[in-house]
């Protein structure tokens, strides 16, 4: 049995209570922010292409265009005041493990969408009407 309750009223959290009241022994309870929508998903995608098509960045030591997921993992370690977690690739390269958008909370990805207007303001880059 997996339930999800979102806390709106009293009726919901009593529902709340009554599932875990009678939950089996060893079931586990987690109470969180809700992660981002579907649409707060959909909205960063044509900022991150807007980067993509108007901006060359250094890879491996040259300038070069790059797909809107590269911009994404460059961003979101931006957003995160570039804290990487770097591990050590299988042939002795290094990896860069990426941030997760989808764990971000609703009120975490608004500020990262706005982190991503102002990058590109920053930047010059022009965000397509449609993104807004």
């Amino acid at each position: 049995m997996k339930k999800t309750l979102r806390l709106n009223n009293a009726q919901s959290r009593s529902a709340a209570c009554g599932y875990i009241n009678n939950a089996p022994e060893g079931y586990v309870v987690t109470i969180g922010e809700p992660n981002r929508t579907l649409d707060q998903n959909a909205a960063q995608w044509p900022i991150l292409q807007a980067f993509a098509d108007q901006i060359e960045w250094p890879i491996n030591g040259a300038f070069q265009k790059i797909t809107p997921d590269d911009w994404k993992d460059i961003l979101t370690c931006a957003f995160r005041n570039e804290q990487p977690r770097v591990a050590m690739g299988l042939t002795g390269g290094m990896v860069l493990l990426g941030q997760r958008t989808s764990k971000f909370s609703k009120r975490e990805f608004s500020e990262w969408m706005e982190f991503l207007w102002a990058t590109a303001a920053d930047r010059g880059v022009t965000v397509y009407q449609d993104a807004a």
